[in-house]
């Protein structure tokens, strides 16, 4: 093996990264295409939901640059580890908006549409306000198999972050570094 070469110890951290860079901005992705291509207008706590993913996404992205260079591992798996810890907040957010929605408890007070102005197409504001209706954070848009956006999300968090802290922590007691 050369010098240059990466080893497999390494390239799993490195796989690990990229993995979860792709699945994290692929779960947003559907998000952003729930949005602008289905037209289903997020809520604030939909906005919020995100926020995981966009610093996560960049984070994986660096905890592979940083596997790819051989920094050293503890640098790697911090990275990782801070993208489980995103993801568990992520988990978090899908839970308690979840909840919201099936009304186990009360949402924030001020959930409404904080999305861009609605476009009155040349119509008077109190004509385009008869016709857009902001969301509520107490009611799913949309259930795929009993699960609305929020409890799929949360599903996806837990996996992410089961895979983040798996690619953090494996092997580091038996690998000293």
């Amino acid at each position: 093996m050369t010098d240059t070469a990466i080893s497999a110890g390494q390239r799993r951290p490195l796989y690990t990264a990229l993995f979860l860079a792709f699945a994290m901005a692929a779960t947003v992705g559907t998000a952003l295409g729930f949005q602008y291509i289905g037209g289903y207008i997020p809520c604030k706590l939909c906005y919020e939901q995100r926020i995981p993913y966009y610093v996560g996404v960049p984070l994986m992205l660096l905890a592979a640059l940083a596997a790819f260079l051989k920094l050293p591992a503890w640098i790697v798996r911090t990275l990782l580890a801070a993208g489980g810890l995103l993801m568990a907040y992520g988990l978090y957010l899908g839970v308690y908006h979840s909840g919201v929605e099936w009304r186990w408890w009360p949402g924030p007070t001020d959930c409404v549409n904080i999305a861009a102005p609605v476009d009155t197409g040349g119509r008077g504001v109190l004509d385009a306000l008869d016709q857009f209706v902001p969301p509520s954070c107490d009611e799913a848009a949309l259930r795929i198999f009993g699960l609305s956006m929020a409890g799929w999300n949360a599903i996806a968090s837990l996996g992410l972050a089961a895979i983040a802290f798996w690619g953090a922590f494996r092997g580091a007691s038996a690998q000293g570094r």
